[in-house]
Protein backbone atom coordinates (compact mmCIF):
# COMPACT_ATOMS: atom_id res chain seq x y z
CA UNK A 1 0.00 0.00 0.00
CA UNK A 2 1.34 3.39 -0.96
CA UNK A 3 1.65 5.89 1.88
CA UNK A 4 0.55 9.31 0.64
CA UNK A 5 0.85 12.62 2.47
CA UNK A 6 -1.34 15.64 1.78
CA UNK A 7 0.04 18.98 2.86
CA UNK A 8 -0.10 22.67 2.00
CA UNK A 9 -0.17 26.03 3.71
CA UNK A 10 -2.64 27.36 6.21
CA UNK A 11 -5.96 28.15 4.46
CA UNK A 12 -4.69 26.67 1.19
CA UNK A 13 -7.79 24.49 0.73
CA UNK A 14 -6.15 21.35 2.10
CA UNK A 15 -9.11 20.34 4.28
CA UNK A 16 -11.47 20.61 1.33
CA UNK A 17 -9.15 18.46 -0.78
CA UNK A 18 -8.93 15.86 1.99
CA UNK A 19 -12.71 15.73 2.21
CA UNK A 20 -12.99 15.17 -1.52
CA UNK A 21 -10.38 12.40 -1.43
CA UNK A 22 -12.24 10.70 1.44
CA UNK A 23 -15.58 11.01 -0.38
CA UNK A 24 -14.09 8.93 -3.19
CA UNK A 25 -13.48 6.01 -0.88
CA UNK A 26 -9.81 6.55 -0.10
CA UNK A 27 -8.82 5.95 3.55
CA UNK A 28 -7.73 9.24 5.15
CA UNK A 29 -6.48 10.53 8.48
CA UNK A 30 -6.11 14.14 9.62
CA UNK A 31 -3.12 15.13 11.77
CA UNK A 32 -4.99 18.26 12.90
CA UNK A 33 -7.72 16.04 14.35
CA UNK A 34 -5.07 14.05 16.22
CA UNK A 35 -3.62 17.28 17.62
CA UNK A 36 -7.10 18.35 18.68
CA UNK A 37 -7.53 15.03 20.52
CA UNK A 38 -4.16 15.52 22.21
CA UNK A 39 -5.32 18.90 23.55
CA UNK A 40 -8.62 17.71 25.04
CA UNK A 41 -9.18 17.25 28.76
CA UNK A 42 -7.65 14.06 30.10
CA UNK A 43 -5.02 13.74 27.39
CA UNK A 44 -1.52 13.12 28.80
CA UNK A 45 -0.20 15.98 26.66
CA UNK A 46 -2.34 18.62 28.37
CA UNK A 47 -0.35 18.85 31.64
CA UNK A 48 2.88 19.12 29.64
CA UNK A 49 1.44 21.91 27.51
CA UNK A 50 0.20 23.74 30.62
CA UNK A 51 3.60 23.35 32.30
CA UNK A 52 5.32 24.93 29.31
CA UNK A 53 2.80 27.64 28.40
CA UNK A 54 1.04 28.32 31.70
CA UNK A 55 -2.35 27.54 33.20
CA UNK A 56 -3.80 30.45 31.23
CA UNK A 57 -3.97 28.28 28.11
CA UNK A 58 -6.47 25.93 29.78
CA UNK A 59 -10.24 26.19 29.46
CA UNK A 60 -12.43 25.62 32.54
CA UNK A 61 -13.12 22.05 31.36
CA UNK A 62 -9.41 21.22 31.46
CA UNK A 63 -8.80 21.22 27.72
CA UNK A 64 -6.35 23.53 25.98
CA UNK A 65 -7.71 26.77 24.55
CA UNK A 66 -6.33 26.34 21.03
CA UNK A 67 -6.89 29.97 20.05
CA UNK A 68 -4.98 31.26 23.08
CA UNK A 69 -2.22 28.76 22.45
CA UNK A 70 -2.12 29.69 18.77
CA UNK A 71 -1.64 33.37 19.56
CA UNK A 72 1.38 32.46 21.69
CA UNK A 73 3.12 30.04 19.35
CA UNK A 74 2.62 31.95 16.11
CA UNK A 75 4.25 34.99 17.70
CA UNK A 76 7.27 33.10 19.06
CA UNK A 77 9.34 30.63 17.01
CA UNK A 78 10.86 29.04 20.14
CA UNK A 79 7.42 28.50 21.69
CA UNK A 80 6.22 26.98 18.43
CA UNK A 81 9.17 24.57 18.35
CA UNK A 82 8.51 23.58 21.97
CA UNK A 83 4.86 22.82 21.22
CA UNK A 84 5.80 20.74 18.18
CA UNK A 85 8.26 18.76 20.29
CA UNK A 86 5.47 18.02 22.77
CA UNK A 87 2.84 16.96 20.24
CA UNK A 88 4.39 15.72 17.01
CA UNK A 89 5.99 12.45 18.20
CA UNK A 90 2.62 11.19 19.43
CA UNK A 91 0.83 12.38 16.29
CA UNK A 92 3.24 10.59 13.96
CA UNK A 93 3.14 7.46 16.12
CA UNK A 94 -0.64 7.36 15.70
CA UNK A 95 -0.36 7.92 11.95
CA UNK A 96 2.09 5.02 11.65
CA UNK A 97 -0.27 2.80 13.63
CA UNK A 98 -3.13 3.81 11.34
CA UNK A 99 -1.23 2.92 8.17
CA UNK A 100 -0.20 -0.42 9.71
CA UNK A 101 -3.81 -1.22 10.62
CA UNK A 102 -4.96 -0.68 7.04
CA UNK A 103 -2.59 -3.34 5.70
CA UNK A 104 -4.40 -6.04 7.69
CA UNK A 105 -7.82 -5.17 6.29
CA UNK A 106 -9.31 -7.11 3.39
CA UNK A 107 -9.29 -6.12 0.69
CA UNK A 108 -6.26 -3.89 1.40
CA UNK A 109 -6.40 -0.35 0.05
CA UNK A 110 -4.11 0.53 -2.85
CA UNK A 111 -3.14 3.73 -1.04
CA UNK A 112 -4.13 5.88 1.91
CA UNK A 113 -3.71 9.58 2.61
CA UNK A 114 -2.52 11.36 5.76
CA UNK A 115 -3.19 15.10 5.97
CA UNK A 116 -0.10 16.61 7.62
CA UNK A 117 0.06 20.43 7.59
CA UNK A 118 3.70 20.69 8.72
CA UNK A 119 5.06 17.77 6.70
CA UNK A 120 8.08 19.61 5.29
CA UNK A 121 8.65 21.81 8.32
CA UNK A 122 9.01 18.69 10.49
CA UNK A 123 11.06 16.85 7.83
CA UNK A 124 8.76 13.84 7.65
CA UNK A 125 8.26 13.82 3.88
CA UNK A 126 10.68 10.89 3.54
CA UNK A 127 8.20 8.63 5.34
CA UNK A 128 5.80 8.78 2.39
CA UNK A 129 5.76 7.34 -1.12
CA UNK A 130 3.89 10.28 -2.64
CA UNK A 131 3.22 13.87 -1.55
CA UNK A 132 0.26 15.98 -2.64
CA UNK A 133 0.38 19.74 -2.02
CA UNK A 134 -2.77 21.88 -2.01
CA UNK A 135 -1.87 25.39 -3.11
CA UNK A 136 -3.40 28.78 -3.61
CA UNK A 137 -2.03 32.30 -3.79
CA UNK A 138 -0.75 33.92 -0.57
CA UNK A 139 -3.35 36.65 -1.09
CA UNK A 140 -6.10 34.01 -1.09
CA UNK A 141 -4.63 32.42 2.03
CA UNK A 142 -4.74 35.78 3.79
CA UNK A 143 -8.31 36.40 2.68
CA UNK A 144 -9.47 32.99 3.88
CA UNK A 145 -7.79 33.30 7.27
CA UNK A 146 -9.27 36.72 7.90
CA UNK A 147 -12.78 35.65 6.84
CA UNK A 148 -12.77 32.12 8.26
CA UNK A 149 -10.81 32.57 11.48
CA UNK A 150 -11.47 36.23 12.22
CA UNK A 151 -7.76 37.05 12.26
CA UNK A 152 -6.35 40.49 11.77
CA UNK A 153 -4.06 41.04 8.79
CA UNK A 154 -1.04 41.06 11.12
CA UNK A 155 -2.09 37.76 12.75
CA UNK A 156 -2.65 36.16 9.35
CA UNK A 157 0.75 37.33 8.14
CA UNK A 158 2.40 35.89 11.26
CA UNK A 159 0.85 32.49 10.55
CA UNK A 160 2.02 32.56 6.96
CA UNK A 161 5.55 33.39 8.08
CA UNK A 162 5.51 30.44 10.51
CA UNK A 163 5.27 27.96 7.62
CA UNK A 164 7.25 27.24 4.51
CA UNK A 165 6.13 29.40 1.56
CA UNK A 166 3.52 27.49 -0.39
CA UNK A 167 5.54 27.70 -3.62
CA UNK A 168 8.46 25.94 -1.92
CA UNK A 169 6.22 23.09 -0.82
CA UNK A 170 4.85 22.77 -4.35
CA UNK A 171 8.37 22.35 -5.74
CA UNK A 172 8.85 19.17 -3.69
CA UNK A 173 5.42 17.67 -4.41
CA UNK A 174 4.65 14.71 -6.64
CA UNK A 175 1.22 16.24 -7.28
CA UNK A 176 -0.09 19.79 -6.90
CA UNK A 177 -3.77 20.69 -6.56
CA UNK A 178 -4.48 24.39 -7.15
CA UNK A 179 -7.50 25.60 -5.14
CA UNK A 180 -7.60 29.15 -6.49
CA UNK A 181 -10.45 28.29 -8.85
CA UNK A 182 -13.94 26.91 -8.40
CA UNK A 183 -14.85 23.84 -6.38
CA UNK A 184 -15.55 22.04 -9.65
CA UNK A 185 -12.05 22.82 -10.93
CA UNK A 186 -10.51 21.57 -7.69
CA UNK A 187 -12.63 18.41 -7.81
CA UNK A 188 -11.38 17.67 -11.30
CA UNK A 189 -7.80 17.89 -10.11
CA UNK A 190 -8.59 15.59 -7.19
CA UNK A 191 -10.00 13.00 -9.60
CA UNK A 192 -6.90 13.24 -11.78
CA UNK A 193 -4.51 12.80 -8.85
CA UNK A 194 -6.45 9.83 -7.47
CA UNK A 195 -6.38 8.18 -10.88
CA UNK A 196 -2.61 8.73 -11.18
CA UNK A 197 -1.84 7.36 -7.72
CA UNK A 198 -4.17 4.41 -8.23
CA UNK A 199 -2.33 3.49 -11.41
CA UNK A 200 1.05 3.87 -9.67
CA UNK A 201 -0.12 1.65 -6.81
CA UNK A 202 -1.37 -1.05 -9.16
CA UNK A 203 1.93 -1.07 -11.06
CA UNK A 204 3.90 -1.32 -7.83
CA UNK A 205 1.95 -4.45 -6.87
Amino acid sequence: MLRVALTGGIASGKSYVLGQIASRGVPTIDADALVHQALTAGSPAVPRVAARFGQGVLDPDGSVDRKALGRMVFADARARADLEALLHPEVFRRIDQWFASLVTKAPPALFAVADIPLLFETRHEGLFDRVIVATCSPARQMERMMERDGLTREEAQARLRAQWPIEDKARFAHYVIDTNGTFEETDGQVDHVIAEITEDARRSR
